[in-house]
């Protein structure tokens, strides 16, 4: 799976990591349900350090469809809000 980190690039990622990922994914909707701004800051660090962890890089001329975007480390908890679906930002 290819996902994209906004303003960042693309990586891919096996989908073995994926509960992994709903994990976070599902500690960042609780957050923001709550309205935890310092926890929504936390939790998405950790998300997005865990897609550059887990993923391989593509290079930066590279330019596949991302099967799933994420929002980049600056983003406001508003901004992933407009973002999310119902299932949060990791479909599960």
């Amino acid at each position: 799976m290819i996902v994209r980190i906004m303003g960042e690039g693309q990586v891919t990622l096996d989908d073995a990591h994926f509960p992994e990922l709903n994990k976070l994914d599902d500690e960042l909707l609780e957050e923001m349900e709550k309205g935890d701004g310092e926890g929504f800051r936390r939790t998405l660090g950790a998300l997005l350090d865990a897609v550059r962890r887990l993923g391989a890089p593509l290079p930066d001329d590279a330019l596949e469809p991302s099967d799933l975007i994420l929002p980049g480390a600056d983003a406001t908890l508003a901004e992933v809000r407009d973002m999310l679906s119902d299932d949060g930002l990791i479909p599960g």
